[in-house]
């Protein structure tokens, strides 16, 4: 098992932003719908990634995976089966069983894992589907369905927390694949949701809303093979956005799309960053010390992503005041604060309520990441941080941040990855 060995570090110059690993996972997923070849380039070589890649071998896909660029293809063997060795390591495989559902009229899907970030059910994923049609059962942890009577309806996908991204993936992913119309209420807004949407109509699907609240899908009889480009990953490139606040370093971030992180830029220019966008495709922040407390409250988008939450709360621990973050989407979400504290932090945690009082320095230690967003936070803290700090579990972090030694290293960050 590795680790991360950090010293705190000026940063300077350009990053380049990887491909979307929460747009790529369900448009490989999408894949099943067809018999055609797919082409997907700007595909960001993660672990998460390549399990999905062999989920699909299993299910009868040939894959080939090189430079950024995923070639898709069926094969003969006809496969139904998602297996808890493989979903148990991330939730969005659990992606696959709209598209099997529809195209092979079954599917046997292990219940998902990934991060431990609270309770994150799949409850809104199953409703949708039996509304369709759809019939499932849970049988020693997996969900076993039968698709053979599915047909379009309308849909009410809110839940307790709002709207659910996967459920509404998984929803789009079937209904473009059986007979009649399907209306989607409440569907996630998020860029990674209308992307999917994007690419199931280059496949030839019938879709209009997507990055909306109300999708509407007309199922069609086929949907054929294409060539698509990932988006950037938005998430990557705000947590290079954090890292630049974090640290007072001046950064410019190439190759994301800045309007997918209006309230993360929105939130930086409220503690006082300065940032300018140029051409829609580069971002160039310059902190601006002391930083100023503000009140943060993560939300379905276009608001506060709950996946930038940790990263911005490395910021607020030097902000001159007190902050307040309110964690909307998964109350739970907070293991990283613990880790913070042993770094120096203030940082106090009343139910789904962070209450952050800045101060000037934190100090190096070994810490433990739990997720993979605190494993970046837990890294930015690092980069920020006096002395020597020593980040554990960090296969957490190569599920979702691409090269990140590399581009932190051509910044000017002193880390190493060394074996525990």
């Amino acid at each position: 098992m590795d680790k991360l060995v950090i010293h705190k570090s000026s940063l300077s110059g350009s990053v380049e932003v990887s491909g979307s690993k929460n747009a790529a996972l369900p448009i490989i997923a999408a894949t099943i719908l067809t018999d055609e070849d797919c082409i997907l380039h700007n595909v960001p070589n993660l672990m998460d990634v390549r399990t999905m890649l062999k989920i699909l071998e299993g299910l009868g896909k040939q894959i080939t995976f090189e430079n950024g660029t995923v070639i898709i293809k069926a094969t003969k063997k006809q496969g139904y089966v998602a297996p808890y060795r493989l979903v148990r390591t991330m939730r969005a495989s659990f992606c696959c069983l709209g598209p099997l559902l529809a195209k092979k009229k079954k599917a046997k899907v292990s219940l998902p894992g990934g991060c431990v970030i609270g309770v994150r059910p799949v409850d809104l994923h199953i409703k949708g589907l039996k509304i369709l049609g759809a019939d499932i059962n849970i049988e020693k942890g997996y969900c076993v369905a039968d698709g053979k009577n599915m047909r379009g309806s309308h849909i009410y996908l809110g839940g307790q927390y709002g709207s659910s991204v996967l459920a509404t993936d998984n929803v789009m992913m079937a209904a473009a694949l059986i007979d009649g119309e399907t209306i989607i209420e409440y569907a996630a807004c998020e860029p990674e949701v209308e992307s999917l949407g994007i690419f199931l109509k280059k496949m030839g699907a019938d879709i209009t809303g997507e990055g909306t609240p109300l999708v509407r899908i007309r199922g069609v009889k086929k949907l054929g093979g294409c060539e698509f480009d990932i988006i950037p990953d938005r998430i990557e490139a705000g947590t290079f956005l954090a890292t630049s606040i974090a640290t007072g370093s001046v950064l410019e971030i190439k190759g994301a799309n800045p309007f997918h992180l209006t309230s993360a830029i929105e939130v930086a220019r409220e503690m006082g960053t300065e940032i300018n966008i140029d051409n829609a495709r580069s971002i160039i922040i310059k902190p601006k010390l002391p930083l100023k407390p503000v009140n943060i409250a993560t939300l379905p988008y276009p608001g506060f992503p709950t996946d930038l939450q940790a990263q911005f709360m490395v910021c607020l621990c030097f902000a001159k005041g007190i902050s307040l973050i309110t964690e909307k989407i998964y109350p739970d979400r907070f293991m990283h604060v613990a880790e913070l504290n042993r770094m120096g932090a203030r940082i106090q945690r009343n139910g789904p309520y962070a209450i952050i009082e800045g101060k000037e320095k934190l100090f190096g230690a070994e810490v433990m990441a739990s997720d993979l967003r605190a494993s970046a936070a837990l890294v930015i803290a690092g980069l920020s941080a006096e002395d020597k700090t020593e980040v554990f579990r960090v296969y957490h972090i190569d599920r979702g941040y691409e090269h990140i030694e590399e581009k932190l290293r051509k910044l000017g960050a002193k880390i190493k990855r060394e074996k525990q």
